[in-house]
């Protein structure tokens, strides 16, 4: 059984969601799904497409940036005794805008609360869970905006680079109890992020995109291989692993201030 965790969901149209794609590709190989968001609506809508491939799936309304509705999760999901073998962790959202004029605390905050402290939350309720059973997969759902700074996006950027070092630190800590964890590193890709992070008119936001199927196959290969990372895409990859690598933050912040930057600036 898999578990996977989202905050916004849109499971169809040309920018359906990536945890949507995946859930797809789960489902054709026999898995049963639990599935986390807080819109029941568009839970039902993915029960309703997913279930014409045989699998089960079951669907929890949470609020994954409040503490009580991850403890909520916990209590269904042991109250049901459910056996879950694989989380995908990929809750999360962007805010664009200038950090001191255009974004609003109170939103910053909670994308924290979303971004980071879902990540640990869920981990430390569902990773000793896994060890007990003796095997398990978690795939941690990041952004290649965790490898540099990302000025209009700096809060979002920083929640994402926090994600990248927690998975390096409890993949290493779980070495020896048979748990296989990836990390996915998405680039720009067809979904409403840009949108919803009021950032569709910016030079990312506007520009040409990855594909969410592509992306999706990209991370079930690697999480079904073991693999410790994968990108979105050869782009995202060259991007993350070359460039982001070999450049310093302040050439990195100044590359992606004309990506991110509003039109004004």
């Amino acid at each position: 059984m898999w578990l996977t965790i989202w905050s916004y969901m849109q499971v169809s149209g040309p920018r359906a969601f990536p945890g949507f794609a995946l859930s797809k590709i789960f489902a054709k190989n026999n898995y049963d799904i639990v599935a986390v968001a807080r819109d029941s609506k568009k839970l039902e809508e993915l029960k309703s497409k997913l279930s014409v491939d045989g699998c089960s799936v079951h669907t929890i309304e949470a609020d994954l940036s409040k503490f009580d509705d991850i403890e909520k999760i916990k209590q269904v999901v042991e109250s049901e005794k459910w056996d879950i073998e694989t989380l995908v962790l990929n809750a999360g959202q962007g805010i664009g805008g200038d950090f001191v004029t255009q974004t609003k605390l109170d939103k910053e905050l909670q994308l924290i609360s979303l971004n980071a402290n879902s990540m640990v939350h869920m981990s430390k309720i569902f990773l000793p869970k896994l060890i007990a059973r003796g095997h398990g997969k978690i795939m941690m759902v990041s952004s290649v905006s965790g490898t540099t700074p990302i000025p209009y996006e700096a809060v979002y950027g920083a929640t994402k680079a926090f994600v990248n070092s927690f998975f390096w630190a409890i993949r290493n800590e779980v070495k020896g109890y048979n748990i296989d964890m990836t990390l996915l590193l998405p680039g720009a890709t067809e979904t409403n992020f840009f949108v919803n992070a009021g950032l569709a008119e910016t030079v990312i936001g506007s520009g040409k995109k990855d594909n969410v199927d592509e992306v999706a196959q990209r991370a079930w290969f690697a999480l079904q291989s073991g693999h410790e990372y994968v990108y979105g895409s050869d782009l995202a990859e060259y991007e993350g692993d070359v460039l982001n690598r070999n450049q310093s933050e302040s050439h990195k912040a100044q590359r992606h201030r004309y990506l991110s930057a509003p039109k004004r600036c």
